[in-house]
Order: structure tokens, then sequence, then C-alpha cells
């Protein structure tokens, strides 16, 4: 949950209608709804909140203001959604709404099955979501304890919540940014864990019945990017790759102090003992090279964290494709905020450090149609996708790079009106790079489209591939097997439909596939 800004309160009945779509849409909401990533159907939507699977359903919970477009701070409540594949998703009403104690602020959700809290009936499994508590009456009071966390259980698989009566369980301790816990079990230990944002920091707590909490450690004084709070933590165990050693990642993202400006998520490889988060030995190494390690470097990927109870152990993520030096101000109408591709992530081990890699999960496939394949020898510009061959507003691209040379590949997304998204890799000074200064509409913030980010390879590449995701208004690059990310918004006054390549060099070969994305 972002610092607390004003916003202006506006009262309405937000209850009723939120599954049916607005009688009077504006041109912006038709023309910049994605086609598939999940947004809101009215209203403000944040961070992820809440991930959790059970009985074949994913549910996806997030920050909400439903009765305006830009976050109510004071109001903020769980919104919620459902999917059976993480690609399609359905929203629910809202589940937890602000109370006299405060607003809802970010946190998570457990499928505690062992029901260690008490709260189940005997009959149905509890799920408990453990939420900061934003008190707005402390904080016009001019105090800083205003954020504790709370706890609330469902015996319904999330449809409707009970919040704990002796709430706060964890309670500040004169703090100000106190908040975000995310909580998951340590079977080793046989306890839960809550990793909490604290300031620039991360604070562990443990507890054997999420109702009662004891502190246990401190990381992050003097490692990784500070330039903001740190918010939205997620602490998981993963194996490396090609081996059955297991180590355990960090997320934790901050606002500001991302790569190319604003909010992104940074990541720490370690060990926990049940007690201490402790960085390994040759993440170290990396990071005093590298000063931070960035989950994604492009500028729309904001408080990534995981699902509970995945089935086959797998590690999934999402996160809000938006950043605070824009989100309030991006031109959509009567919804504003969505969300990332969901993408699995795995951890790769070489001789330099470790790469938490994220891809897409392996559910989109399933809605891929129509594909256009084509190999292309590279010699200047040439048109990979022509209007009419693909409907580039939903869309998957694989590119395969072969014989490349030092110098510079560009794609370029274009449309009929001459706007364009350019990106693509600079074999010369060794970075991927997305450009949206020409993408359509950008003047509704002066720092939307006021740089090109960049993201550094650690050498020139003679092979390489590119994962695409594309939507109406959206581009997520995985670069070699999701070892480097970028993920940017955009707004084309009319939806690309053309995708070319261009080179100043001779001699490379391109193999490409491009698939229709077929949804409703």
């Amino acid at each position: 949950m972002k610092k607390i800004i004003s916003t202006l309160i506006i009262a309405s009945t937000f209850y009723s209608g939120l599954n049916a779509q607005s009688d009077s849409k504006t041109p912006e909401e038709q023309l910049y709804r994605p086609n598939y990533h999940f947004t809101p159907q009215k209203g403000w939507m944040n961070d992820p909140n809440g991930l959790f699977y059970l009985n074949g359903t994913y549910h996806l919970f997030f920050q909400y203001t439903p009765f305006q477009s830009v976050p109510d701070f004071g109001r903020m409540h769980w919104g919620h959604a459902i999917s059976k594949d993480l690609i399609k998703w359905e929203q629910l009403d809202p589940a937890i709404a602000y109370d006299e104690k405060g607003a809802i602020f970010s946190g998570s959700a457990v499928v505690d099955k062992d029901n260690t809290s008490g709260f189940g009936d005997g009959k149905n499994i509890p799920i408990v979501a453990i939420f900061t508590y934003h008190d707005m009456k402390k904080e016009k009071a001019g105090e800083i304890d205003t954020q504790s966390q709370a706890i609330a259980y469902s015996l319904d698989h999330g449809k409707t919540w009970t919040k704990y009566s002796n709430n706060p369980v964890l309670k500040n301790p004169g703090i100000k940014d106190f908040r975000d816990p995310k909580v998951f079990w340590d079977a080793k230990r046989k306890q839960w864990v809550m990793g909490l944002a604290v300031q620039d920091r991360q604070h562990f707590y443990a507890s054997k019945n999420l109702k009662d909490w004891t502190f246990l450690s401190e990381f992050g004084k003097d490692f990784g990017g500070h330039g903001g709070v740190w918010e939205c933590p997620d602490l998981f165990p993963i194996k490396v790759e090609g081996t059955n050693e297991e180590k355990w990642v960090l997320i934790v993202n901050i606002n500001p102090g991302g790569p190319n400006g604003g909010s992104a998520a940074q990541y720490f490889v370690g060990d926990f003992d049940g007690k201490t988060f402790k960085m390994d030995d040759l993440f170290t190494k990396q990071l005093k090279k590298e000063k931070v390690v960035w989950l994604d470097w492009g500028r729309d990927n904001y408080a990534s964290v995981s699902f509970d109870n995945v089935p086959d152990h797998k590690r999934v993520i999402i996160g809000w494709m938006s950043n605070w030096d824009y989100s309030q101000d991006v031109p959509t109408g009567k919804w504003r905020g969505s969300s990332t591709i969901p993408r699995e992530v795995t951890l790769k081990r070489t001789k330099e450090g470790y790469t938490l890699k994220n891809i897409p999960v392996s559910q989109l496939k399933n809605y891929e149609g129509k594909a256009v394949t084509k190999e292309v020898k590279l010699v200047s510009d040439k048109k990979l996708i022509s209007k009419g061959e693909i409907d580039l507003s939903k869309a998957v691209i694989d590119v395969d790079f072969q014989k490349m040379t030092k110098g510079v590949y560009t794609f370029a997304l274009k449309n009929s009106l001459g706007e364009r998204v350019i990106f693509g890799i600079d074999n010369n000074k060794q970075e991927l790079f997305i450009d949206r200064t020409q993408s359509g509409k950008t003047d509704f913030k002066n720092n939307f489209a006021d740089r090109i980010s960049k993201a550094p390879l650690a050498k020139n590449h003679q092979n390489a591939t590119f994962k695409i995701v594309l939507d109406k208004t959206s581009i997520e690059i995985f670069f070699n097997d999701g070892e480097k990310v970028m993920t940017e918004i955009f707004f084309p006054n009319e939806s690309f439909s053309e995708l070319s390549l261009s080179t100043d060099t001779k001699g490379s070969t391109v193999n490409f596939t491009a698939h229709q994305i077929n949804i409703k």
C-alpha cells in the first residue's frame, strides 16, 4: 500500500452493480480496457492481496476503492476476483470493508488446513486473511502509530469474511510505516511466519495460531534499494534449477526508487532458519556489484507477491501493472488499475549470481489460437506482422535471434495514426529498452513518457529469445526465458496493428511465431 496522500472522498452507494459494466462508458474506457489482463469493472485497484488457491479456484484479492477511480485511503477495501486458470477472471463483490478501526490495507491470506487458528467449524477449512488496519483519524491527528495488523476468516472459500473480535493481533510499536503482512506456513518449524514492511526494512514475526505474534528478527538496513519505503514483501523457499538445493527468496517492493523511476520490485536470495533471513554468500557478492537486484526492469510491475497453496509446489506471482508516479492519472475513465499476467518463477544460479526467472503461467497457452510463423534474414527494416494477420491487441509472440552481432535490434508496434511503441536489444550498450514516448496519449502526467526505460545485460548476445505478451495497452517482455523482464503500459488512440523489426547490422536470422490469444 502506497504512502498515504489526501484524496477527495466521494459519498456513494457502491456495492450494487459491481458485476455489471457501466451503462455510460466513455471512449477511453472502451479503448483502454485490456482484453485479458484483469481490471476492476469500475473504481480504483492497486496492490494484489490475499492470493490463494483452493479446490480448483484461484483467488485474487486487491486494494480497492469501489466508488471512485482514484484511491480513497481512508475507506480502502479488499476487492475479490476468482479464476479457474489464472487467465480468465470473474470479479465478485468487495470482500473486506473498512470499519471504525480503519481502512483495509494490503496483506495476505493462508489456507489454514490444520485449523491452527481455531476458526474452523469441523466441516470447512478456514481461510485466514492477514491485513493492515490504517487509522485515518490518528493520521489526521498527527500521530504516527496509525497502522496495525489484523485478521479475518472465511468458511465459504473467501466469499464472506468475519473479522476477529480481538483485532489487532499485532499492535503498532510507534512506527509510521508498519504494514503489508505476508504470512506463510513454515512446515519445518511448525509455525506461521509473517514478513512485514517496516519503513525501509523487513521485520519477521512468528505465531502458532495466527493470533499471537512474537518478533523474530530484522533484515535489510544495509542491503538493496532504499530510495523509498519498502512495501508488500514476500518470502518463500524455492529449489535452485537443476539441483535439489533449496534457497529462500525475499521479494520487497519499493516506492519510489525503481530502476527507471517510481515504484518497482527488488529481491534477495538467501537462507531462512525459522528466525533470521541471511543472504547467500554468492548473492552478497552479486549485490555488491549490482547494488539492487530487480524483479522487473519496466516501469509497470509493482507489489508482486505469490499465491498460497498452488498445486505441484509451483510459485506463481502477480503484480499491479502500474506505477505510483502516474497511476492516479492514467486516462481510463471510471476504472483504474490492471494486473500483470500471472508468472511462474524459478531460481537460476550461475557463477555470477542468482536470477529469479519469471515467465507467463503455462495456462496462457490454452488460449493460443491462430499462429503466424516466419523466418527472416535481417537486412535493415522488416515488417513481421502486417495489419490483419494477427490482432496485436491480444497476442503472444516468440522471437528467436540467431547470429546476432554488435548493433541495435529494434521492434516497433505501430498504428495508422503514426503512434508507436519501440523496444528491443542494443548489443553495443548491452541493454534492453522500451520507448513509449510516441505511444499515443502521454500528456496526462509529465513523467509518464519522459524517458526510455532500460535494462542492463551482462554481455552482448549472439543468440537470444524474446517472449512478448501483448494486450491492448501493455507489453510484457520476457528475455531469454525470463532472465530479464520488462513490463510497461501505454495508451494509443488506436490499437496497434503492425509489428516491424529493424537493425543497423547484417547477417542475423530471426525465427518468430505470433499466436492470437482467443479470449472473451
